[in-house]
This record gives structure tokens, sequence and C-alpha cells, in this order.
């Protein structure tokens, strides 16, 4: 949504010691949302043509990369990658990160390199990557059973925010592909706010 291979990492905890606070207030009224993999197929719109990296080394950035539906992108650089269906690159994913610009990946990929997998990747500005955590209280949730679906996960914490889009008490959760046209209406496209979390032992 926002991040991708590159993103801002070092400048968030280059601090020895910075965190999770242990304080059981910390872990109260967060807003939780969450992010998730376009899929070409279900956009329009004109076609733009990208440039980026052909590759993880990206050893030329300004490679063509194709001619893609424009609301695509711009999904593409709101969440952060994209599954391409169409043209050389069919099957493979345009990630975007605000430093790195669009590449060409096999996977969709957090901020230090890793795989996103739905109901598992999280992201976060002020925890530590690699933290674990659960969802104990999802404030304002309506109907209850959403808010179940996300409590039952164990999240791990591997994004960030690009900066300005995160915040204290922000949490974005990985939730997939996008499986239909009308996915951000559905019942996985959620926020909660006033929302409890648990880091979890490892």
């Amino acid at each position: 949504m926002r991040f991708g291979f590159g993103v801002v990492a070092a400048s968030l905890f280059v601090a020895v010691g910075c965190g999770l606070d242990t304080e059981a207030d910390e872990w109260n009224g967060w807003t939780v949302t969450v992010y998730y993999t376009a899929v070409e197929s279900y956009h329009s719109g004109p076609l733009e043509t990208v440039r980026g990296c052909s590759d993880l080394e990206c050893t030329d950035a300004n490679v063509e990369i194709g001619s893609l539906p424009e609301d695509f992108i711009d999904v593409v650089r709101d969440e952060g990658t994209g599954r391409i269906t169409s043209g050389g690159h069919a099957g493979q994913y345009l990630n975007w990160s605000y430093d790195v610009g669009f590449w060409v990946d096999t996977e969709p990929r957090d901020t230090r390199g890793e795989a996103l997998h739905p109901f598992e990747s999280a992201a976060a500005d002020s925890i530590e990557p690699g933290t674990r955590l659960r969802l104990t209280g999802c404030g304002n949730a309506r109907p209850d059973n959403v808010c179940g679906k996300f409590s039952a996960a164990t999240w791990t914490i591997g994004d960030e925010f690009t900066p300005g889009l995160g915040g204290p008490r922000h949490l974005d959760l990985y939730i997939g592909e996008e499986t239909s046209e009308s996915f951000t209406e559905g019942p996985d496209f959620v926020t909660f706010t006033g929302a409890t979390l648990e880091p979890v032992e490892p």
C-alpha cells in the first residue's frame, strides 16, 4: 500500500533498543486498516507506460515494463503491489515504493524483501520489524464475525508506511489479492478504530 522493498526501514529503527513499549496502555487505541495486492484484470482505463526496474537487482531503473491500465497503476502506488495479468510480464508482480519506484518481481514483498502473506503480514511505523501481534479487540468493529477473522490471525510486522501516511498507533494488515472489481466493498476491507493489540512471544 505504500511500501515496498527498500522503504525507510533504517531511518525508523536506527536507535539501539528501539522496540516495543512494555506499558499496556501503548497497545490500546490503535487504528487498524488493511492493504492488498491489486490485480490488473479487475482494472481498466487508458493505458499508461510504466518504467522501472525489471528485476530485484535493479541494474537499470528506467526499463520499459509495459503499458498497463491507469487505475491499476494508481492502486499499485497506493497499495505497494499488483499482479500483472497481460503482456510479457503476465503472472509477475508490479511492486512500488516511494524511494525505489516501480519494479517487476515474482512476489509481492515487504520492506525486508520477504514475500507478503495474507492474514500474516502487517505494517506499522512504531513497532520493530519481526514483532508478532494479535488483535485482541476491534474497537468499533461490526459485525462481530469480521473482528473474529482478524483476531484469529497472528500478524508479523515487516512493512512500514511511506512517510506521512502512517503515524503512531496505526497498524496495516495485509489481506492478499483482489478477488473482484468490488473487492474494496467486501467484508475484509475494514477499518477498526480504538483497537487493542497484544504482542506474541517468539
